[in-house]
């Protein structure tokens, strides 16, 4: 198998010259933000992050996708932030693509480099730092945490993609397989981030179609993916946002491996208003 590769070349301006014409959307179903609307003029700064950008691909939507939150962050040698996190609701799940950071959680620092993750629970104090030559970019997925009475606080998780072996799906002969973070049997959670992956030639081979939203960038390759009714080519560095109920599947036609960062919110009943 080669080596992972995670995308991370976002910014700049679009050249005068260029067409206007582009796959992005926005639908009832699902959206899709591409690579080249994510420059440098869509940018967004933060409270108390300093030498910091971000990207915001999704947040809460009344009616639409409604559970979670997802940046890209891209943080200055000795950037960071001493109070990133202004709501002690939000847990967060942070993947990083390109550069080095430092995560301090209770007193104890935490180095991730691409392929590097880390959960951090609801209501727990962190920082996070650039403390090297290089710029930084990871992936930053918010969610207020659903406590449920009886279950204990989920725990930290640090990790990195190349020391965990990848869960093939069945039936598939190793095309499909996805690289789970957090245990899918650990109720404590409500949520997941994996990572999925398709050799060329690999697909979901029906309409999935489920409670659970969906962020999905793509870190590596290209593919077709069906969103509802629609094919969208999609390729490394697009985001689909996925509403609950949207039928899905995709196609890996290759020449190379198909990978994407997943989203999903799970182990919880499904609120009644």
């Amino acid at each position: 198998m080669s080596a992972p590769s995670y995308f991370s070349k976002l910014g700049g301006l679009a050249a005068q010259t260029e067409l206007l014409s582009s796959k992005a959307v926005f639908t009832t179903a699902y959206a899709v933000i591409p690579r080249g609307v994510m420059s440098d003029i869509v940018t967004s700064f933060l409270p108390h992050w300093e030498g910091t950008r971000a990207w915001i691909l999704s947040r809460p939507l009344t009616g639409f996708s409604e559970t979670f939150s997802q940046y890209v962050m891209e943080v200055q040698p000795g950037g960071g932030s001493d109070r990133p996190e202004p709501d002690a609701r939000a847990q967060a799940a942070i993947f990083v693509v390109e550069g080095a950071i430092t995560i301090t959680l209770d007193g104890a620092s935490h180095s991730l480099a691409p392929g590097g993750f880390a959960y951090l629970p609801s209501g727990r104090a962190w920082t996070l730092r650039n403390d090297g030559a290089a710029p930084a970019k990871f992936h930053w997925i918010r969610k207020a945490f659903q406590p449920v009475e009886g279950l204990a606080m989920p725990d930290a998780i640090f990790a990195d993609e190349s020391s965990i072996a990848p869960t093939a799906m069945p039936d598939t002969n190793g095309t499909w397989a996805t690289t789970r973070f957090i245990d899918p049997s650990d109720l404590r959670y409500d949520m997941h981030v994996t990572i999925v992956t398709f050799e060329p030639g690999g697909t979901i081979p029906f309409m999935e179609t489920h409670v659970m939203e969906h962020g999905l960038y793509v870190l590596e390759g290209k593919a077709v993916y069906r969103l509802n009714a629609d094919w969208v080519e999609v390729e490394a560095g697009d985001f689909m946002w996925l509403r609950a109920f949207c039928p899905q599947a995709c196609y890996a036609g290759g020449p190379g491996r198909f990978r994407y960062l997943l989203y999903k919110d799970v182990n919880r009943h499904a609120p009644l208003w």
